[in-house]
């Protein structure tokens, strides 16, 4: 089990663009091995690649009750979305402490590589979708703050920087 260390808010890899993945090799695996030993140690829902430093378009997400389910997706992206809005309480590790309620599509369509490198497009519903749309924010260099109002954002920021120094 390799549990990898998270990105402070501050490092700007989370603030671009991931970079495609031209393969699905075994390189590609391992990582994303050790992103769901990282997701189910946080605990969490989901993981992008770039929230451990690595700066490929990689997601891993299992909101399964149990865990244990999780999917590998490579590239991906959002092929539609309901016109019905879900509110979710949502976090990162990567701005630890503190939290906000975010307001997302309760259910998508994606397209992805999946982990034999083939494309597959996959429903995903309530916390699936939630999850999923976290992670492809990640991959964009979003985080979930970037919804938020520039006032909000900073106070939460700012309050995840003074609980760190505690």
């Amino acid at each position: 089990m390799t549990v990898r260390p998270f990105l402070p808010y501050a490092d700007p890899r989370l603030h671009r663009a991931a970079d495609t993945v031209e393969a699905i090799t075994d390189d590609i695996r391992a990582i994303w091995d050790d992103m769901i030993d990282t997701m189910n140690a946080m605990p969490g829902v989901g993981l992008a690649a770039p929230q451990i430093g690595v700066m490929l378009r990689l997601a891993v997400v299992d909101a399964s009750e149990a865990h244990g389910q999780a999917i590998r997706m490579a590239n991906p992206e959002i092929l539609h979305v309901s016109g019905k809005f879900r509110d979710h309480d949502e976090a990162s590790p990567n701005l630890p402490g503190v939290h906000a309620t975010i307001s997302r599509p309760r259910a998508l369509t994606v397209r992805f590589l999946n982990a034999e490198g083939q494309i597959e497009d996959r429903d995903f519903v309530n916390l699936w979708a939630t999850s999923v749309q976290h992670q492809i924010d990640h991959l964009n260099g979003r985080m979930y703050v970037d919804h938020l109002s520039p006032l909000r954002r900073k106070m939460l920021v700012q309050k995840s920087a003074k609980l760190a120094r505690r």
